[in-house]
């Protein structure tokens, strides 16, 4: 039997006619023109600012950075006063070049499905996808967004020309790259004095760019020419894909345990024994338990400038001294009394009798 709620819809679906269907299922699909649109593959040509089947020509003071290069003619006029940079004119491998870019415009025309878009894409914003035309034209601004994903790809089909109104514009959003931005032109492309632009055109035949226009992608031309006028072209810097690289750095180990136990063992012991020194008393007994000092010579000055030894006492009495309390002694012929004259150290009590 169904779902009772879903039978008013079922029936006007039924009633509906096909053209209304058709309407619905287009309106419940709006969004991108395609999903994960892959970038068209340049290869040699990507490395082109400018490059063109028969001739290159420049008026004024063009500024290109990139390749700048021509075949299989020879012709390429205008530099200076138009100046390259991150490139070379001529570039020797143009040839290979043209080759590529042969590839890279069909790879192009064979992107879908695709999108029909009016005439004039001014006022426009798109998001990624392919989208064909039969003139496309752009008088305003065309906004691309690229809804956060910086590999966005817009890709554009011109069934006929490419051509862009003075001081017109394309502005990216949403993360958007003028690396992803594709023109593919079945004839030739012309880009009006002033005009912004972004992304890269392949055309067959020629491409033509008004006095002042600026391009951030390339202008490649396969089988006509390609004519400057005081413009700016500058291929954008694109990468074909994300590389990572893991660098191994030697891990260090370093102590963190620094030691922290110093010794606390100091000697205690410290040897207290002085040397006993002995000191000769320079004193000795008297005889009445007195002491007196001992001369520290024991010799006296004789007459004529001899010494002679100062007894310490007559001989057989140990020391003792006569009664008179003197010792007499006999120097050349003289008697000295020991005590009398600076001898009286040597006596051992006081003067008696003489």
């Amino acid at each position: 039997m169904g779902d009772r709620s879903t039978r008013p819809l079922r029936a006007l679906l039924r009633a509906a006619p096909p053209l209304l269907l058709a309407s619905a299922l287009a309106a419940a699909t709006t969004g991108p023109a395609a999903a994960a649109q892959a970038p068209i593959d340049l290869g040699t040509a990507a490395a082109f600012a400018v490059l063109a089947g028969t001739t290159v020509t420049n008026a004024g003071t063009s500024t290109i950075s990139g390749d700048v290069g021509v075949s299989p003619g020879t012709s390429i006029t205008g530099f200076p006063p138009g100046t390259v940079s991150n490139g070379t004119v001529p570039a020797g491998n143009s040839a290979a070049a043209q080759a590529a870019l042969t590839t890279a415009y069909g790879n192009a025309a064979g992107q879908g499905p695709a999108t029909p878009e009016p005439a004039d894409l001014s006022g426009l914003t798109l998001g990624p996808g392919v989208y064909s035309g039969g003139s496309i034209g752009l008088t305003g601004t065309l906004t691309l967004d690229g809804q956060g994903n910086p590999d966005a790809v817009f890709i554009f089909q011109a069934a006929s020309s490419l051509i862009t109104g003075p001081s017109s514009q394309i502005v990216l959003t949403g993360q958007a790259s003028a690396c992803n931005v594709f023109w593919q032109v079945t004839s030739s492309a012309t880009l009006g004095s002033g005009s912004v632009f972004d992304g890269t055109i392949l055309a067959l035949t020629s491409i033509t760019a008004g006095t002042g226009a600026t391009v951030d992608g390339r202008l490649l031309a396969s089988t006509g020419e390609v004519t400057l006028q005081s413009d700016v072209i500058d291929t954008p810097a694109c990468t074909t894909g994300t590389t990572t690289t893991t660098t191994t750095v030697p891990t260090t180990t370093v102590p963190t345990t620094v030691p922290t136990t110093v010794p606390t063992t100091v000697p205690t012991t410290v040897p207290t024994t002085v040397p006993t020194t002995t000191v000769p008393s320079t004193t000795v007994p008297g005889p009445t338990g007195t002491t007196v000092p001992v001369p520290t010579s024991t010799t006296v000055p004789g007459p004529t400038g001899t010494t002679v030894p100062v007894p310490t006492g007559p001989p057989g009495t140990g020391g003792t001294p006569p009664a008179g309390g003197n010792w007499p002694l006999f120097v050349g012929g003289m008697l000295l009394v020991a005590g009398a004259a600076g001898l009286s150290v040597l006596r051992w009590r006081k003067r008696g009798t003489t």
